[in-house]
């Protein structure tokens, strides 16, 4: 199961970015210090992330973090097709945006309930 954080930002970056950014955390590490409650996912090129980050799941994302539900709950608050937001689900959740959680569903069985991963969400793009 992923785990919940308290932020979780989505940028882009070079790998230099990325090994930078390592190398400050890691000399952090050493010093003892404790680390921010975060998930980091850059995209090196930005046109990869407004692929993944379509206005469409922004929304799924949104609509989530103000109550976590069922694919077909989301169809119905977003007033879209159940496939589609289903397919926008599996994205987001293959890139580690949100999360499924499976529960009880008194009388029929189990539900997929979706969740976000933190409580905030930062989008930085830079070109």
């Amino acid at each position: 199961m992923k785990r919940t954080a308290k932020n979780l930002s989505v940028s882009t970056g070079a790998t230099e970015d990325f090994f930078e950014r390592s190398l400050k955390r890691a000399r952090r590490l050493d010093r003892g210090e404790k680390l921010a409650d975060e998930i980091r996912l850059t995209f090196e090129d930005p046109t990869d992330l407004l692929r993944v980050l379509t206005a469409q799941r922004v929304r799924v994302i949104r609509a989530v973090r103000k109550k976590p539900a069922p694919v077909s709950d989301l169809a119905i608050v977003l007033k879209r097709d159940r496939t589609a937001v289903r397919r926008d689900v599996k994205i987001l959740t293959s890139f580690g945006l949100v999360k499924i959680q499976e529960e009880a569903n008194p009388g029929h069985g189990r539900r997929k309930i979706v969740q976000p991963l933190a409580s905030k969400y930062e989008l930085v793009a830079t070109i």
